[in-house]
């Protein structure tokens, strides 16, 4: 891990935090004033620092000059900025400067580690992801219509407008999102995703909007959200269809006029944001049932972009399981798998039911399991293999109609209209008729806490099965479980399996 670069004027602020540090094993590297860390970030060149500890008031340059100066250098480090001189202007600043955190002096050691710890792990968390999008495609197709969906993100590519992408669970919304950000006046600024159904309702607010400093229990300093953080980029959110109803309100305000108030907070803060949202659910029949806002649904609908659904686009397969296949191996250090024909014919024929990502997921389970360098028919998954060849093969209907009116160019028809309802019923995969079997044998016999008990052996071979093919790297495990750093590292500590 790349060191953490610490800043102060004061010998022994600077003693206190080395060997905070020093006992988590975390590196890192003192600097009395700015001048000698500016010296330092140009002759570190790719290296620099994993993250930045400054003051504010020090000799020969303050602290926020300094911040101004790294992030037009380095805009993705993060800075911790800290001060004696707890005052508003101070904090204000800082943020503003485009700082992580504002530590306070005094400040509670183990509180400035666990802040430190969470600004390496956002650092981590956010290298992962740019590796991912400079070295995988953005998005791979050649079936009639993944091509309408990149000529509906051409046509979008020099606009402003909110779309709102739809298509099913596991079918690559937010490489869409990110097609879009990558390819408009916006692509220089940040972008930044959140999935609304993922964070519980009482803190999506504050992850949204942001909180001022004593707004709540543990809001022990000014936090921006994720519209502030989206500042001059794009702001994704996926399953926008499960935002509680009364987030949908300060939502369509922000989309109206632009501004919104921090929790606890009494200033408008101003939002130069595009917004992308996404779900799999229809909205319309949200809307009707009472659960969704049909004002702010009007308000994301200017463009409408489906994405289908991978049995819609079976010619694709072949192409996405050998790049999904060579991706897990330069993940996990291992000669790429090849896959013979009589293999990729029978995976043409699966369902999938979880769309791209369950390809995917497939793709790293063979790299890990699969015996031989060729993969056949026999190494393919318990779920490919349990399902009868061709019953996956019922052709998927394109509906037609008109896309929703706007300004813009309208996409074509092919990638604009509302995904097809999976089947009512969906046919049992061979673990889920284990499972069933496990509890009729526990309920027939009486035994207590039969919910509690299977859920936790659920929730730890997940984890135990992400962290095996992260190898240990937690970030990315709950990245790839779709769930957050803190949920896992919390169930980590509830399921025992830190042993």
């Amino acid at each position: 891990m790349k060191p953490i670069w610490i800043v102060d004027d004061d010998p022994s602020i600077r003693f206190v935090l080395e060997k905070a540090l020093l006992r988590e094993e975390l590196p890192t590297r003192s600097f009395s004033h700015a001048g000698e860390v500016l010296q330092a970030l140009e002759a570190a060149g790719e290296a620099g620092p994993q993250i930045l500890i400054s003051d504010i008031r020090m000799p020969g340059g303050s602290g926020l000059e300094l911040l101004n100066k790294v992030k037009q250098k380095r805009p993705g480090l993060p800075v911790i900025v800290m001060t004696a001189f707890s005052d508003l202007d101070s904090a204000v600043a800082a943020f503003q400067g485009g700082a992580f955190e504002y530590l306070p002096k005094p400040f509670d050691v183990p509180h400035a580690v666990e802040l430190i710890r969470r600004a390496v792990q956002e650092s981590q968390r956010e290298q992962v992801a740019e590796v991912r999008m400079q070295e995988a495609p953005e998005m791979l197709g050649q079936a009639p219509a993944m091509q309408d969906v990149f000529r509906a993100i051409g046509r979008l590519s020099q606009s402003n407008v909110t779309v709102l992408v739809t298509g099913e669970s596991g079918s690559g919304k937010e490489l869409v999102a990110r097609a879009l950000h990558r390819h408009s006046p916006r692509a220089d600024g940040p972008f930044v995703a959140i999935n609304t159904a993922a964070i519980p309702k009482d803190l999506l607010e504050s992850e949204l909007f942001g909180h001022e400093r004593g707004a709540f229990t543990g809001a022990q300093a000014l936090r921006r959200g994720r519209f502030e953080q989206a500042d001059g980029g794009t702001l994704f959110l996926d399953e926008i269809g499960d935002m509680p109803f009364d987030l949908q309100t300060r939502l369509l305000r922000v989309l109206s006029d632009g501004h919104f108030y921090r929790v606890g907070g009494h200033s408008p803060v101003k939002a130069n944001v595009r917004v992308i949202a996404a779900t799999h659910q229809d909205l319309e029949q949200r809307v009707r049932e009472g659960a969704f806002r049909e004002d702010l649904f009007h308000r994301l609908n200017v463009i409408r972009l489906r994405l289908p659904a991978l049995r819609e686009r079976r010619e694709d397969i072949p192409m996405l399981a050998r790049h999904f296949l060579q991706q897990s191996a330069r993940q996990l250090g291992v000669e790429p798998k090849r896959i013979a024909d009589a293999a990729l014919a029978r995976l043409s024929c699966f369902a999938f039911p979880g769309n791209v990502r369950q390809l995917e997921n497939i793709c790293h389970w063979l790299t890990v399991m699969a015996p031989a360098q060729v993969v056949e028919p026999k190494d393919l998954p318990p779920e490919v293999l349990a399902e009868p060849p061709g019953a996956g093969q019922a052709e998927a209907g394109a509906p037609q109609a008109s896309p929703p009116g706007s300004n813009e160019a309208a996409p074509p028809a092919a990638a604009l209209e509302p995904a097809a309802p999976l089947p009512a019923v969906v046919p049992s995969q061979p673990w889920e008729a284990a499972l069933e079997a496990q509890a009729r044998e526990l309920l027939a016999s009486g035994q207590p806490g039969v919910w509690d008990a299977l859920t936790r052996r659920f929730e730890s071979r997940l984890i135990l099965t992400a962290l095996s093919l992260t190898r240990g790297r937690r970030i990315e495990a709950a990245q790839r479980l779709g769930i957050g750093r803190n949920t896992i590292t919390r169930k980590i500590q509830e399921l025992d399996l830190d042993e």
